[in-house]
């Protein structure tokens, strides 16, 4: 190891209680956190399946007051932050509670985030496209309710938004953005349409898979002060842990998940995998796929995915993810051959004799023809010629290409891409 290389890694985690039925804690849970006035936030479609209500009767029954924002948007924007914000500083909240995806748990993030430190939403966003301003202390208690086996964001220090007018997707990250408390309960997942429970799943397994096989955090050059240590740090022995079991669980779990809402071991199992990868790529991060996602979600605006909330069209972030991640990941093989199969064999639920640069990606395509995923970019909205803005985009997420395991450049991301346009 040269001398000027990382040493360390840090670790962290969301305390999380788990089990059906554990939503009716919300109200104890936030007391013991000290709070007075909540404001709970949500999207209209969570809201109108009824938990949000019942979460927040049982918030007020411990005395605590609630302002219910349902206006979060999925798939959120810069403008749907400000306006969360802006609830936010008129209720005057001194806790947040979120219940629904990973859209409506990182609009709390901002909101009391911004509500905690005043500033522009964009002096937070990740350089170069925003400032990049730390806030200098711990926020507000912030409580994260899943109800999507998806996107982890109960357990992660990233809140991801969309810049229309930059036709630009990218994220706020730091780790006082992590929510104080999560409640992970299965029975708030029932009534996900199977095109949601498929699309979140499998950005369970593209978390797990890219932290997995992100750059080893020993790879880094040492910071010169711990206070420019990056969260996503490349992959590391605890993160490993994490990380592969979700694998284990996407592969077992997923399929059953999608095919029916009442099977609550499978969509118990798939909530789990979603915490375990958000810890895992928490710490290790993820890289081109969700490189290549962020553009993939904000060049156009024109796919309507079914199951989803018809008021905007976008490309779920699941989706956006997977599609470029088998051809990812053949290019990535040769830096980590052993570790590509070992990704390869816990998605199969077994040892795959004679692994080779295509037996990861066989496995991810098998799984999205298996849950019904889009075949590639090209059937989210995208022709040939909109690939030079994909690239474009994709190279402007420097932050989670640095944790790729082999150096990615302008023309690796043209090639990975266009393989993608369709999958098979």
């Amino acid at each position: 190891m040269a001398p000027n290389h990382e040493t360390i890694f840090t670790m962290e985690a969301t305390p999380v209680k788990f089990g059906r039925g554990a939503s009716a804690d919300a109200g104890w849970e936030l007391r013991r956190l000290g709070v007075r006035r909540a404001m709970l936030v949500t999207d209209p479609g969570v809201a109108a399946a009824g938990d949000p209500e019942q979460i927040k009767r049982a918030i007020e029954a411990e005395g605590i007051q609630v302002a219910l924002y349902t206006r979060s948007r999925v798939e959120p924007t810069i403008d749907s932050f400000q306006a969360a914000v802006d609830y936010a500083l008129e209720h005057e909240a001194d806790g947040f509670v979120s219940v629904g995806g990973g859209s409506s748990i990182d609009t709390a993030k901002v909101a009391n985030l911004v509500c905690t430190h005043p500033a522009p939403v964009m002096d937070y966003v990740n350089p170069p496209v925003g400032e990049g301003r730390k806030p200098p202390s711990p926020l507000k208690p912030h409580l994260a309710i899943p109800t999507t086996s998806g996107t982890g964001s109960e357990a992660t220090t990233v809140a991801v938004l969309d810049i229309p007018d930059l036709k630009l997707k990218t994220g706020i990250s730091h780790r006082y953005l992590r929510p104080t408390q999560a409640i992970v309960d299965p029975d708030l997942t029932r009534s996900l349409a199977p095109e949601v429970t498929s699309s979140t799943g499998l950005d369970v397994v593209c978390h797990a898979a890219e932290s997995f096989l992100s750059k080893p955090f020993d790879a880094r050059e040492r910071p010169e002060s711990p206070d420019d240590r990056p969260p996503y740090q490349g992959s590391n022995p605890v993160a490993d842990v994490w990380s592969a079991k979700a694998l284990e669980f996407g592969g077992r779990y997923l399929r059953r998940a999608v095919a029916d809402p009442e099977d609550l071991e499978a969509r118990g199992f798939m909530m789990l995998a979603a915490t375990m990868a958000g810890v895992g790529f928490g710490s290790a991060g993820v890289h081109i796929p969700h490189s290549c996602a962020y553009p993939i979600a904000s060049v156009k605006h024109e796919y309507q995915p079914a199951g989803y909330p018809d008021d905007h069209p976008f490309v779920p972030h699941g989706h956006s993810v997977i599609v470029t991640a088998p051809a990812a990941f053949r290019f990535t093989y040769d830096a980590a051959p052993e570790r590509h199969a070992h990704v390869a064999s816990l998605l199969a639920g077994s040892p795959i004799a004679d692994p080779g640069p295509d037996t990861l990606p066989s496995v991810i395509r098998q799984l999205m023809q298996d849950v019904g995923a889009p075949r590639g970019v090209a059937e989210l909205g995208y022709r040939e010629d909109d690939i030079p803005d994909l690239v474009s985009g994709a190279l402007k997420q420097q932050r989670l290409l640095a944790v790729a395991p082999k150096p990615v450049t302008e023309d690796d991301l043209r090639r990975i891409i266009t393989a993608s346009m369709m999958n098979w």
